[in-house]
């Protein structure tokens, strides 16, 4: 039986299983979904022997965290890592509405947060996107703190540039830098966060590794049709851009999500691939991407067919890309 990898996020983070769960979808973030259905899925990834699952605080308002407590309520709590974003802000419609890095404003994000997860601690705390008007220096000092109290284990960040990561690493330990990283998003490999990550011993969680469903033939309707990359022609592009990538997948038994999710976690020993799921054999595709062992050779291969830089479409809105500090 297949069995999930395991990693460390860097050289000061948890060790945990790869891929890990995305917890955004079982809100309803892109459909209808049913909280029974949805807690059957964590324990189909739990059981697996899945650690890692990410959330925030702003998924569903609350939700997910609370359905993720319901989830854990007869496990261990430490047959999770829970890795938590925190910070943004919507309104009651939905509408992101700023971030808030506030070292104030950190340490009561935290209580809710253990409040609704039904928990003394959280594994990983991360900003989900940098305050502009609040140091980084200042936001990590106030997880830190937490971190001396024993509320937090580990701190994270969330798609943040190179600058602000070495600036945050002279502060406290970084587990971790959550970015969206894929054969369509490789942004990383080229403005120094990869690099600078691995200078620094800090791993990276990837999310968006199917390109938001772009890779493996998922819905790309809905909420999904507001990001550029997945519009009209950008959409056409990009979809035959992958395309004869299954010729690989195909050559390894594996579904075009499989390879990609294994192409994300060649990329480096403390790279973690974040998968959302919705259904167990979603699960079953994760684990099944842990026999996808990709040579030098295929490699090198998937690099001149999916070169860097090649997708259509930025992949957020424009107002979206404005605040990420990672795309400055």
């Amino acid at each position: 039986m297949t069995k999930l990898n395991r990693r460390r996020l860097g050289a000061n983070g948890p060790h945990v299983t790869s891929p890990a769960l995305g917890g955004m979808s079982l809100s309803g973030a892109y459909g209808p979904v049913d909280d029974e259905a949805s807690v059957r899925v964590i324990h189909a990834y739990l059981d697996a022997g899945g650690t890692l699952i990410d959330t925030a605080d702003f998924y569903a308002a609350g939700h997910n965290e609370m359905l993720i407590a319901g989830a854990l309520r007869e496990r261990h709590r430490d047959d999770a890592v829970l890795s938590v974003k925190f910070g943004a802000h919507v309104t009651p419609t939905g509408i992101p509405s700023g971030f808030d890095g506030r070292p104030q404003a950190v340490k009561s994000s935290l209580t809710y947060s253990l409040q609704r997860l039904g928990t003394d601690h959280v594994d990983i705390y991360r900003p989900a996107r940098l305050d502009p008007h609040v140091p980084i220096e200042d936001t990590v000092g106030a997880v830190q703190e937490l971190v001396e109290g024993g509320y937090v284990r580990h701190i994270g960040l969330s798609e943040v540039g190179a600058d602000t990561i070495r600036r945050a690493a002279a502060v406290a330990p970084i587990s971790d830098v959550q970015i969206e990283y894929s054969f369509l998003s490789r942004d990383i490999e080229r403005n120094g966060i990869l690099d600078t990550c691995r200078e620094l011993g800090i791993g990276i969680t990837a999310y968006s590794v199917l390109a938001k469903g772009i890779i493996g033939g998922g819905t790309t309707g809905g909420a999904r049709a507001l990001f550029p990359r997945l519009q009209g022609a950008n959409l056409e592009h990009n979809r035959a851009l992958v395309a004869p990538l299954r010729e690989i997948a195909d050559a390894h038994g594996a579904t075009l999500a499989q390879l990609a999710i294994a192409w994300v976690a060649a990329q480096d020993e403390s790279i973690v691939p974040i998968v959302g799921a919705r259904r167990i054999d979603q699960i079953e595709s994760m684990i099944g991407s842990c026999d996808v062992t990709l040579d030098d050779d295929e490699l090198a291969r998937i690099d001149a067919l999916v070169p860097q830089g090649a997708a259509k479409g930025e992949r957020y809105p424009a107002p979206a890309m404005a605040e990420l500090d990672s795309e400055r």
